[in-house]
């Protein structure tokens, strides 16, 4: 038994929107009208004139009941800028807020809700990950073993592709997959091309015009191959997020749009770097047509934390991945008063050697006229006075702004080079970024050091090192502070996120298109870039995915998942607990696991899902919960072993399972007894793990009690 087999369907239920408060407002704005999915358009049987009379049917009656609304099936026409019609069924639309609360009360209507706005959850880690070793791809590794992840098509959403990137060559790969039915477009660029490993290209924009207008080695670091997680994968990009405005680039309508294009190209995978507050699961949807169709969904948790609660994409069949380090890092040190601290940087220049020491200052000390204290001790654009800062190093504080903008500013002002120290929020959480003059990263408490220095001496001096590349660094990893983090807010039953991955300072492709800062005050033209973000570890997770089902193509999404968070390890590579940016040890709230319907008579509790991690909220006394695994490997028997929350008492019966035949199904139940309510009351911890004396089966267990 190496997975639990989670073959759970959430049952979407009908819910009215609350539109009824705007409805006095006359001011016209977009939104997506949902009305389910379509009986009948996506069946084997129908030949693709079929489909096409169907889909054209669907859209008609989309101006329908529009029309019903509007008074007049051409206004409908102008309103509507999106037919949902082969998979998903809805419409997005330029309405008041009257109209939307009027069609939201229409029979067959499940949901209107604006067209909202989201952000993205913007070669080493292989290896980190055991996929690879330091001499290359060993023959029994995970990556040979699944073939590379060969004729499985993972696509992505998210800001588009540079096809041009060498991460898109296709030396040595087969053909394109028969099942492909998508497109490759060109857009505006008549040079945009497509071959075997990136086959096709979509962009969508109408609901952002609606919504805001029309309108390997960088630097000579991190040498070594660049390489997905699926590398004989193919590749399909769908371009939904475009320039922010008001912090906002992806937006629902063009994201919808996307979702009903992969389902119908026939993706295996889809990877979704981009979210937004936690909210509600009305958003998910789309994921959900995607996952029942046997679409593997992998979405990005955000980078909203370290504050509890902040996880979004948190839909039961969504794969949600969290963010973490890994053991490589880029050290440039900080040199003064015989102390040597380190930091990270990807600095492509470095200060001069002849000088063996340059003058510092806090910047806190440097304002610039007529701005405050605060702007300067945060490096703000145009927050510097030239003459304090000039020759000089200038220590800044992390926070607000971007930390390459920082340095420009230390930049503009004349400063030599910059040190960014951590504030207590972000602890121990320090990133190699492309500056754009000598730096360095330290953390919190070196930063404390710094500035202590900084303040007891009349004439402070130092230097800063030329960044290296580094292997083997410990801890690895810990928690990203950034990375959002659970308790799940929409359903507390569920855990999320589910995983965590590589997601700080990754070396990826990047577009020579843009710098590497996507500042606009950086003209540098890179061909890797250095990420941070879990819209870098959802790839990871999405390419890891990718391998698993060219491995077991029959597997479903649920499956696959369940495969990955159950044999996922909570430690580090001291085989101590994975710690967070605070070196204190983290949680599943962390990381989780590690490194048409129509709504039944009584729904079942989101505890009772089968899910691969087990959560109980609101225990008062005591609860029982239900599981059924599947045995995917040769028969064997497992037997239980559970590390119970503080405060609460765990049995499993039957506590041992014995299988006979591979793709047999056993169930058993967890049941939970208070014995302390106060030490569970802010949640406790705990782990029920199955084994055979080889193989190891971890499922978390949260649990939290009322009085």
């Amino acid at each position: 038994m190496a997975a639990t087999a989670v073959g759970f369907i959430f049952l979407l239920c009908s819910v009215a929107s609350l539109l009824g408060a705007a409805a006095a407002a006359a001011e016209t704005q977009s939104y997506v009208v949902y009305l389910g999915e379509h009986a009948g358009v996506a069946a084997a049987t129908a030949t693709a004139a079929d489909k096409e009379a169907l889909a054209r049917r669907a859209e008609d009656s989309h101006y329908e009941l529009l029309a019903g609304v509007l008074g007049d099936k051409e206004k409908a026409r102008e309103a509507i800028f999106y037919s949902y019609t082969r998979h998903i069924n809805g419409f997005a639309a330029n309405l008041d807020a009257a109209a939307a609360a009027e069609i939201a009360g229409r029979k067959g209507v499940v949901s209107v809700f604006p067209n909202r706005g989201h952000k993205l959850h913007t070669t080493r880690s292989w290896q980190f990950l055991g996929l690879a070793g330091p001499g290359g791809v060993p023959t029994s590794a995970a990556w040979r073993k699944a073939r590379f992840g060969e004729d499985t098509i993972i696509g992505n959403l998210d800001t588009g592709v540079w096809p041009e990137s060498e991460s898109f060559r296709d030396d040595g790969l087969g053909p394109v997959p028969s099942q492909w039915k998508g497109e490759c477009q060109k857009g505006q660029d008549d040079t945009f091309s497509c071959n075997r490993k990136l086959i096709g290209a979509r962009f969508f924009n109408k609901g952002y015009a609606s919504a805001v207008g029309n309108g390997g080695n960088l630097f000579g670091y991190g040498n070594g191959t660049a390489k997905g997680g699926a590398p004989g994968a193919h590749v399909a990009a769908y371009k939904v997020c475009w320039r922010p405005v008001n912090g906002s680039e992806c937006f629902d309508a063009d994201i919808l749009a996307a979702f009903e294009a992969a389902i119908s190209d026939g993706v295996h995978v889809l990877s979704v770097s981009l979210g937004g507050d936690p909210g509600d699961l009305f958003p998910d949807r789309r994921s959900f047509h995607a996952a029942r169709r046997g679409i593997a969904v992998v979405c990005s948790a955000g980078n909203s934390g370290p504050a509890p609660g902040t996880v979004s994409n948190v839909a039961p069949w969504i794969f949600t991945a969290a963010a973490s380090t890994m053991d490589r890092e880029f050290p440039s040190y900080l040199v003064f008063n015989s102390t040597r601290i380190k930091g990270q940087s990807l600095s492509a220049s470095a200060l001069s050697p002849a000088a063996s020491a340059y003058a510092m200052i806090d910047s806190s000390r440097a304002a610039a006229p007529n701005r405050t204290q605060n702007e300067s001790r945060l490096c703000m654009l145009g927050s510097l006075d030239p003459a304090k800062v000039k020759g000089k190093i200038v220590v800044c504080l992390r926070g607000v702004n971007p930390r390459v903008e920082k340095g420009e500013a230390v930049r503009e002002a004349g400063g030599a080079g910059m040190v960014l120290a951590n504030d207590a929020t972000t602890g121990n959480e320090i990133i190699a970024d492309a500056h754009v003059l000598p730096a360095t990263h330290v953390k919190f408490s070196d930063g404390q050091r710094i500035f202590s220095y900084l303040k007891k001496t009349k004439n402070p001096s130092g230097t800063i090192t030329r960044p290296e590349t580094r292997l083997g660094a410990k801890p690895a990893p810990f928690m990203a502070s950034f990375s959002s983090k659970g308790p799940n807010t929409v359903t507390p039953g569920i855990l999320k996120p589910d995983i965590t991955a590589p997601g700080v300072s990754v070396v990826a492709a990047w577009t020579r298109a843009n710098s590497p800062t996507d500042l606009a005050f950086d003209k540098r033209r890179v061909a890797f870039n250095s990420e941070s973000g879990t819209s870098m570890s959802c790839p990871h997770v999405a390419g890891i995915v990718g391998l698993l089902r060219t491995l077991r193509p029959d597997w479903s999404p649920a499956a696959i998942r369940s495969a990955l968070m159950t044999t996922a390890t909570d430690v580090d590579n001291d085989r101590h607990p994975i710690l967070n940016s605070s070196s204190v040890a983290a949680s599943p709230f962390n990381y989780d696991a590690g490194h048409p319907y129509k709504c039944p008579a009584s729904p079942p509790k989101a505890q009772d899902l089968n899910y691969p991690s087990i959560t109980v909220v609101n225990l008062t006394s005591s609860a029982t919960v239900k599981r059924t695994v599947k045995n995917v490997g040769t028969p064997g028997t497992y037997k239980a072993y559970v590390n119970s929350p503080a405060g609460v008492r765990v049995a499993v019966s039957p506590d041992t399972l014995a299988f006979a035949t591979k793709g047999e199904e056993k169930t058993f139940r967890v049941s939970f007894q208070v014995t302390n309510a106060a030490l569970a009351m802010d949640y406790a911890f705990g782990a029920l793990v199955w084994t055979n004396g080889k193989q190891f089966v971890r499922s978390p267990l949260v649990v939290k009690t009322t009085a």
